[in-house]
């Protein structure tokens, strides 16, 4: 699943606009990924787990100003394209932490605005600059390729639940390629989620993330946006993952 922006994710429900914060999100995508087999973590595995959880925390819906349409409602990240400051800001935030992480957030900026004009100079920059973090990190590329196949697999499936996707009457949906290069699917079983193949180690995982319901369906500017959703309950929804039998 190819996203576009780092925006936040709006659901529209019977009770109005349903919120996710793109660190939400994030946070659910390291969770997933926190699971994965032993035998099949990442040297890395530390690193590549903060990458998961932080390759788009450079949004903040508490700060930032690009927050509504025309018509007054909340923008959904699939509206957003990239923006400079953003990926700049998010770079310059992973490479102090490391290299290895600056690595693995340059990919995911390439994968996901790698066919957007306005990220062409930014992109060719990031791979200049990943020559000296390849050496700094003492990794090779197909290391880093593999960390972030994980990375890249654990966000669509955070992306997946967070737009409340699970297909009703068992439908099959697939969820993407793992680093292992195989297509897990998922399905629903009740109120669980089926996987195949299964990647961990035990025989179900319990998945929680946040989200914020608004009522109110258009605002006059980002600040009232922002005040109403600061000002919302935060709701925990679970979601219990299932080996197939």
């Amino acid at each position: 699943m190819r996203t576009k922006g780092n925006q936040m994710i709006v659901n529209y429900t019977e009770s109005g606009w349903q919120i996710i914060t793109q660190r939400s999100h994030g946070l659910l995508a390291a969770k997933i990924c926190a699971h994965w087999r032993k035998d099949r973590q990442p040297e890395r595995w530390v690193e590549t787990l903060i990458a998961a959880a932080e390759h788009d925390d450079v949004y903040n819906e508490w700060e930032n100003e690009d927050l509504l349409n025309e018509t007054g409602g909340p923008v959904n990240f699939k509206q957003t394209g990239f923006k400079l400051e953003y990926g700049k800001r998010l770079i310059d935030m992973a490479e102090t932490k490391s290299a290895y992480i600056a690595l693995l957030i340059s990919r995911h900026i390439q994968f996901v605005h790698g066919e957007d004009s306005k990220a062409k100079t930014f992109i060719s920059s990031l791979k200049k600059m990943e020559r000296n973090w390849l050496e700094v990190a003492g990794v090779n590329k197909e290391e880093v390729d593999r960390a972030y196949k994980l990375v890249e697999f654990c966000d669509a499936f955070s992306l997946l639940i967070c737009q409340g996707l699970v297909q009703p009457e068992g439908r099959k949906i697939e969820i993407g390629k793992g680093p292992d290069g195989r297509v897990y699917e998922m399905h629903a079983s009740g109120d669980d989620l089926m996987i195949e193949p299964w990647p961990y180690d035990t025989d179900s995982v319990v998945l929680s993330w946040e989200s914020r319901t608004l009522s109110q369906l258009t605002f006059k500017n980002a600040d009232a946006f922002r005040k109403a959703v600061v000002a919302a309950n935060p709701v925990t929804h679970q979601l219990r993952l299932l080996k197939c039998s």
